[in-house]
This record gives structure tokens, sequence and C-alpha cells, in this order.
């Protein structure tokens, strides 16, 4: 079973019975037993073009309608291998779409894992490539399955994030302000800049959201949306996590050229397109394409200097999310899709995590 949307209309969903194929030599077959589903995969599914997330697992044409698989992080189970390095009933972390079952081409096989070398993804990034095996896994606790779905893959970006900051010195700003800041991923970012000496972190969100990112104390100030005038003079950086045209053009018209760095990471408010067209005062806003900075700290660090980095910041990390993280769970193809058009729309509990599997909770 695959739940499929449409490229050119992010609304338009369909879930599709596919027949299991035979295994070829080389491949495995992997059941997923359980996702998270946050605003993160609905970036994906914004910048699925323009960054290629689409190419990761590829759907049909029919019709003149562009089907997609909107990507998302999981657990999974090889149920069957034709490859003697996988073997079955293994359970890997990793990345899959909205589907009950992936095959895989295991290949660059180790203790920690593999990499799926599937042509489709031949093109794509490592990290969206390679399974973690959950016996090795450095991050992996049973009580913890369901925060490492939820919230590894973007603690991932928010390292990335705060380490691009570190890796250029703040540009030499001491105030980071970060747009959505209730969503997950600001609030991991937010989480580890304060941990720098000097850094001021400022949270932009929605009045509804101020009291809920005002007691997660990792934010020095939070403002609402229309009070970008109130922002603390100085050198600054900017981590646009909301998309909102009108809110980046309000901080950028603030600072000007004192906004040393904007950065696009995500768009949780992905159908905001308000703005009048005229030209941005200070930086032009860059998008973070976090393995660029992953594929550069593995050639300085190696990957398991990488991944080890990161899990050094997720122990810190994780435990203090269990003071405001609740865990919502559903099953079935229709209780998914609700939940996704959920976060499409804007529809989102900062402190709720979904994690969704497509199975049929009668089965």
């Amino acid at each position: 079973m695959d739940l499929e949307v449409d490229r050119q209309d992010l609304h338009r969903v369909r879930t599709v019975e596919r027949p299991a194929v035979p295994l070829q030599a080389g491949q495995a077959r992997l059941r997923v037993e359980a996702f998270g589903l946050t605003s993160n995969n609905i970036t994906y599914a914004v910048f699925g073009d323009a960054m290629r997330y689409w190419d990761c697992f590829p759907a049909p044409e029919e019709d003149g309608v562009r089907w997609g698989h909107v990507p998302v992080w999981g657990f999974a189970e090889v149920t069957e291998s034709s490859t003697p390095e996988v073997a079955r009933a293994s359970r890997v972390y990793g990345y899959f779409p909205m589907a009950d079952e992936l095959v895989v081409r295991p290949g660059r096989v180790d203790s920690r894992g593999f990499s799926d070398l599937s042509p489709p993804r031949s093109a794509i990034p490592g990290v969206y490539s390679r399974y973690s095996l959950v016996d090795t896994d450095p991050v992996y606790r049973p009580d913890r399955e369901a925060a490492q779905m939820l919230l590894w893959p973007l603690m991932v970006t928010s390292f990335v994030v705060d380490d691009f900051l570190g890796d250029h010195e703040m540009f030499g700003a001491s105030t980071v302000v970060i747009s959505s800041a209730s969503a997950k991923t600001a609030i991991g970012a937010a989480f580890l800049l304060a941990d720098r000496h000097g850094v001021t972190v400022v949270g932009l969100t929605s009045e509804a959201n101020l009291e809920f990112v005002r007691s997660l104390g990792c934010y020095d100030t939070v403002l609402p949306y229309d009070a970008v005038g109130s922002l603390p003079p100085g050198e600054a950086c900017f981590i646009d996590v909301a998309g909102r045209r009108d809110v980046t053009r309000m901080v950028h018209g603030h600072y000007g050229d004192h906004l040393r760095y904007s950065m696009v990471v995500g768009d949780t408010h992905w159908d905001d397109q308000s703005d009048d067209g005229q030209p941005l005062t200070g930086p032009h806003p860059t998008f973070l394409f976090a393995p660029d900075q992953i594929a550069k700290r593995r050639r300085q660090w190696g990957r398991d200097g990488f991944e080890d980095n990161v899990a050094a910041a997720w122990e810190r990390f994780v435990p203090w999310t269990d003071s405001w993280l609740q865990v919502r769970r559903s099953a079935g193809a229709g209780a998914v899709e609700e939940i996704y058009r959920g976060l499409l729309d804007g529809r989102v509990d900062p402190r709720v995590g979904d994690i969704c599997t497509l199975q049929d909770p009668a089965a």
C-alpha cells in the first residue's frame, strides 16, 4: 500500500495497492513498521522538485498527473533478503516512502548498516539512502523509538544549522532570529545555539504558540510575528523555518545591512506567498541543503565521527523533550492522510508528534 500525492497539487492524495514484486539477486524487502510525520515532511514535498526529494522514491505519472511519495523517517524489518550480508528479521532505521514496504539493493554494508544502491537513489545524497541497524546504531534505544522517528532527522538538521553558523563564526553576528519557533527543527536549533557563548536566540511565532514557545526556555526572547520591530539591535543572522515572505521582508528591513546571513531551512507556511515583489534589503536568502554540510564534516571527521558528534548532541537534547513532547499514534491510510492534510494546512499542535503506520489497525 502506497500513499501518493499530486506533485502539482499537494492536497490531492490517493492510496494505491501495489502487488509485491519478486526480489532480484542482491535485493532486500523492508516492511515499514512505523514512521514519524511532522512539518518537516511537508518541507520535503514543497521543495520536492527543487531539491530532488521526489527522486528518492519515484512514483508513476498517470493520466497527466505526476504522483510522488513524500519521504518519511521510520523503522522497518527485513522480511526477505537475497543479500547475504543483510539478514532476514534485521530491524533498521532510515528514509522511506509513505508505504507499507520498500525494496532496496543493499551496498556499502558494514557493522552499522547499509546503503540502498538502487538506481533511483544513486544520485541522491548518502544521508537519504543509508539504513542503520538498530543493534549497532549509537543513538538507538528501545524506549526512544518514537523520539527517533520524530526528532532524529530534525535534530540532524538542527545540528547542521548550528554547526554551519559556528563553522562561519556566526558571520560576526551576536543575535540569531528563528521564524516558526514552535517547529521542532527550530526548537532543536535554538536548543543547540543557546549553548554558544555570547549568542542571543530570538524566536518568532504566532500568537497562538507564544505561551508554548516561551515555556520551552531555549529562546532568550520570543516575539509574535507582528512585533518584528522589537527585535534586538546589532548584527544578526536569520534562520527562516516559516517561509513567510512577509516575515522575511520585515526581518530584512529591520536589520538591513546588519543582517549578516539569511538562511532558509523550511517552509512551514508554504502556502503564504504574501509579498510586494520589491527587492529585499540585506543578504540574499540562501537555502541550507544539509547534506552539503554533512558531506564536509564527514570528510573532516569521518562518517562515524560525524554520527558520533550528532549522537552526543542528541543525548543532551532528547531527555529534555520529555517535558513537552506528546506522542500520538495513528494507523491506516485514512488516519495517516488526515494527519498529512492537517500538517499541510498548518493545523499543528507543536506539542504533538505523530507516529504513523499504513498497516491496517484491524489486521
